[in-house]
């Protein structure tokens, strides 16, 4: 019996012993990153809401090219895309600060700078948009965490939530705020 339990604790002991002697052969582990792979981008979704007015049509689909700009957090497309915006503004003879947001966006190659011209532009075309639907519907959404918790709204063609203000970092932060039928 003594020598079963000094064989067992012999055992134990290299048992133990050999198990210690992997610890400074671990190799580590080497992960390669494909650094080739680009970035995902995003599309608008199609408009399927029609409207009462031709061009408050063409300053909504134009809108929505911004609001894509920045959810890809592209400063140069979003720069592209309210020069054109700001055009259809002129036309209509919209108001000053609507022309100054969308100048000061055209201007900065900062997108956050830019992020933050969008908002008095989302609050004009709330504005025009109100009443100018023949059928469909534009979702204003809100995201509670765009500037530092302050909140922002957005338009949308659609339900999906693609946030402007984060962009990747925060894509899907954002609740549908209300309708505009």
């Amino acid at each position: 019996m003594k020598s079963l339990k000094r064989a067992f604790v012999l055992l134990v002991f290299l048992v133990v012993l050999s198990c210690g002697n992997d610890k400074g052969k671990v190799e580590p582990q080497i992960i390669e990153i494909d650094t080739t792979e680009k970035a995902v981008v995003y599309e608008s979704s199609e408009v399927e809401v029609t409207f009462t007015n031709d061009t408050i049509a063409a300053l909504f689909k134009q809108y929505i090219s911004l609001k894509t700009a920045f959810v890809n957090t592209n400063a140069e497309r979003a720069s592209v895309e309210a020069s054109n915006l700001k055009t259809i503004f002129e036309s209509l003879g919209r108001d000053e600060a609507v022309l100054v947001a969308t100048q000061k966006i055209v201007e900065s190659d900062n997108v956050e700078v830019q992020r933050t011209a969008f908002v008095a532009i989302t609050q004009e075309m709330e504005t025009l948009l109100k009443g100018s639907l023949d059928s469909g519907t534009i979702y204003k959404q809100y995201c509670p965490m765009a500037f530092g918790n302050t909140g922002a709204y957005w338009l949308s063609e659609s339900k999906y939530i693609n946030n402007p203000y984060f962009g990747d970092k925060m894509l899907k932060c954002g609740r549908i705020d209300s309708e505009i039928k």
